[in-house]
């Protein structure tokens, strides 16, 4: 191999292996049933108290209210003292409430699976972190947790309203009722969430602080994952200010607050997302993103947004909530008007889903062909492979052109050395001499690494979309070892965990290894005897061992492509090899004619 070839792959890999890497966020795990369990046990313990709760909410800090206190009043049923669940179920969402703050338990997705159930987008729920609670105040005041008298208003709408007394700064006190209003939309996965003030005559505004209240998301969302073992799941932070996309990740424990004008903002997955879409933003403050370690060391990825002081008695906002699936087909409604029962537009939630940046046209060019080869064989491992060996049948004249270079390269090999031995003082007269040559045999030094390159955006595409695909989740390839292409195929799961690896044992990772030491094998096979052995080693050996790790892991629909594709190659490079030997000992046959003397005859 070349050794302008050998440094184009080596530097495109670690190209390569960074890009996949800025996708990860790392979250220690725990079993995602634990977190509904401790907050269940906690709510019984305060529900067998058989009292109401009254908390006072102390804000340092507050410039308009001081202490805030619970209240009952007329219009508060008197059987809400005790805390009970509330379920709204349609064909795609079935939630719990619990009427203790009014917020969400569970959130389930049931068109989506994870395991057995739909996939928990209300997940590490505690007693103390519950999702779509309110804090009066900023992000890092205590979530309101007293009981909520309820009102279902139909199939897909519920309230829940508590009074409240505030005492101000002067010493008086007003009096408010605080209410949250949920309501779904039956065929889709964004939910209206309204939130009141209703302050009496002597009510002033709302502020503690630089904020009236925070709202926040779920403090986890689904699936479960194991960060440790699945470097291919992420949690990624976002906000969008109508032309431009942040993206935030925070290790466990961190938190970081954002005070951007935003249009929407929230936490992704790679396959599920929370966004929460303010209508009036313009009276937001800031938004804190939090990965805290609150539920049995597994961290959050949970977003509070606060809303900036109320001014006067009475105030009505109104949140859009997207929970569910990242796909362009759900999110892209929400452009159009017509297209969704809120008639809301202009959001571009769709900016939230992964792309190859620059080459996201080229993307979704493949995406166009992979979806059209699934028509016709509706089976995705088959049109992985189908797509894999149509492009290396377009690519293969470049591949050809890139190997033919490298045996141009091998011809001019000893007129080179011998103008390096002839001018190795003179670098300038090298370098003249050097560009002479090349001038008069017609070679171009990077003609054996332009050709690598120009594939180089095709590879990133592929990756980005063989990573991401929605459709993938959950989709067979083959019964009982490849059931899932968003996931790593499995043989056998161990009872313990192998170092860097996790307990499940894998074959594809290994065919994928096999078939890069064949292909190295092969390429070296064909390369000239000059070629440095020490760099043959480590691209043969080294590379594939390298890759092993890192793919160990990795959607079983990535690896597919992957293995497909360095079979192909190795086809390619047997072809090759053919020709370049041919054309190598047709080189080495030519050799200069010699000049006969031949004597004068005497005259």
């Amino acid at each position: 191999m070349e050794k302008n070839t050998v440094w184009a792959i080596i530097l495109s890999t670690l190209v390569l292996v960074i890009f996949m890497f800025v996708q990860i966020t790392f979250f220690p795990a725990v079993p995602a049933a634990k977190q509904t369990e401790q907050y269940q046990n906690t709510a019984d313990v305060s529900s067998a108290q058989g009292q109401l709760p009254v908390n006072t909410v102390a804000v340092s800090g507050a410039e308009e209210n001081g202490s805030l206190n619970a209240a009952g009043s007329a219009g508060d049923s008197a059987a809400a003292v005790t805390e009970e669940q509330f379920v709204i179920q349609n064909g795609k969402v079935k939630v719990t409430f619990t009427n203790r703050g009014g917020d969400i338990i569970n959130y389930e997705l049931l068109e989506h699976k994870d395991g057995n159930s739909g996939v928990e987008m209300a997940d590490n729920v505690s007693a103390k972190n519950r999702a779509f609670s309110v804090s009066f105040g900023a992000a890092g005041t205590p979530i309101i947790d007293d009981i909520f008298s309820v009102k279902k208003i139909d199939d897909n709408t519920i309230g829940f309203y508590k009074t409240f007394t505030v005492k101000n700064n002067d010493g008086t006190e007003s009096s408010f009722v605080f209410a949250k209003q949920y309501t779904f939309d039956p065929a889709g996965y964004m939910f209206r969430l309204d939130v009141s003030i209703d302050g009496d005559d002597t009510l002033k505004g709302l502020a503690f602080g630089n904020s009236a209240y925070t709202i926040r998301t779920s403090p986890q969302i689904g699936p479960y994952f194991d960060s440790k073992n699945n470097r291919y799941e992420n949690r990624t932070f976002m906000s969008y200010n109508g032309s431009k996309k942040k993206k935030t990740t925070l290790g466990s424990g961190q938190s970081k607050v954002y005070d951007d004008g935003y249009t929407w903002t929230g936490v992704s997955g790679k396959y599920f997302e929370i966004l929460g879409v303010p209508l009036n933003p313009t009276v937001m403050q800031d938004v804190t993103y939090s990965a805290a370690l609150e539920v049995d060391n597994y961290a959050n990825a949970q977003v509070m947004m606060s809303r900036g002081p109320i001014t006067q008695s009475d105030a009505q906002d109104t949140y859009y909530f997207y929970v569910g699936p990242k796909t362009e087909e759900t999110l892209k409604i929400y452009n159009n008007a017509a297209e969704n029962v809120w008639h809301l537009s202009g959001l571009k939630l769709n900016e939230s889903l992964e792309s190859s940046g620059i080459l996201f046209w080229l993307e979704t060019f493949l995406k166009w062909c992979m979806e059209l080869l699934y028509k016709i064989i509706p089976n995705w491992g088959v049109s992985i492979i189908i797509l894999t060996i149509l492009l290396k049948l377009v690519l293969f004249p470049l591949t050809k052109k890139s190997s033919l270079s490298t045996l141009k390269m091998q011809e001019l090999q000893p007129k080179m050395q011998e103008i390096q031995a002839k001018f190795k003082d003179q670098p300038d007269k090298m370098n003249a001499e050097m560009a002479k040559l090349y001038k008069e045999t017609g070679y171009n030094p990077l003609s054996g690494c332009l050709p690598l390159l120009i594939q180089f955006p095709l590879i990133f595409a592929m990756y980005n979309l063989f990573n991401n695909y929605f459709e993938f989740r959950g989709a067979m390839f083959i019964p009982g070892w490849i059931p899932d292409l968003s996931v790593g195929d499995s043989v056998y799961a161990l009872n313990f965990n192998l170092p860097f690896l996790g307990n499940q044992l894998r074959l594809l990772p290994i065919i994928y290894v096999i078939s890069q030491l064949l292909f190295g094998k092969v390429t070296q096979s064909g390369t000239a005897a000059g070629a440095s052995g020490m760099q043959m080693k480590i691209m043969m050996y080294g590379m594939p061992l390298f890759f092993f790790f890192i793919f160990y892991n990795a959607p079983s629909g990535l690896l597919i492509y992957w293995t497909v594709s360095n079979a192909l190659q190795l086809v390619q490079q047997v072809i090759l090899n053919k020709t370049m030997k041919a054309k190598r000992a047709e080189i080495e046959s030519r050799e200069p004619e010699k000049k006969v003397f031949v004597p004068r005859k005497k005259k």
